[in-house]
């Protein structure tokens, strides 16, 4: 049985999958330009680089190294793809649109994968 911890991450990461899946979408509809202020695409690509080396340097216990390596680098690679968005020409805001909405779904699924093992703690009882 999980205990209510890791159903908070596995439904967390249910939630990123389904953001990355938006992400995807609104790709492959060709939805995406480039905003009025492209200032606004920097910063959040900024902000998501920060929170992803916030998320690596925080401590953490010893066996959530492999998840909070996931997390961190999925959202440092997400935060540089954004940030790539207004910098490049606007034929490749798609492909990077789709990139990072790829990486929030393979976070999704290898995160929810990692949150449901049972911790190696309470598999000795």
């Amino acid at each position: 049985m999980l205990n209510p911890s890791n159903l908070l991450r596995l439904l967390n990461e249910f939630i990123i999958s389904l953001l990355g899946a938006l992400l995807i979408l609104l790709a492959a509809n060709r939805g995406v330009s480039l905003p009025a202020r492209p200032s606004a695409m920097v910063a959040l690509g900024v902000l998501l680089i920060y929170w992803g080396l916030r998320a690596r340097f925080r401590a953490q216990p010893q066996e959530e190294d492999t998840a909070v390596n996931l997390r961190s680098g999925s959202l440092i690679l997400v935060g540089i793809l954004v940030l790539a968005i207004p910098m490049l020409p606007l034929r490749y805001a798609d492909i990077l649109l789709a990139l990072a909405g790829g990486v929030l779904v393979l976070r999704g699924i290898l995160g929810g994968i990692l949150s449901a093992r049972e911790p190696r703690a309470s598999t000795s009882r």
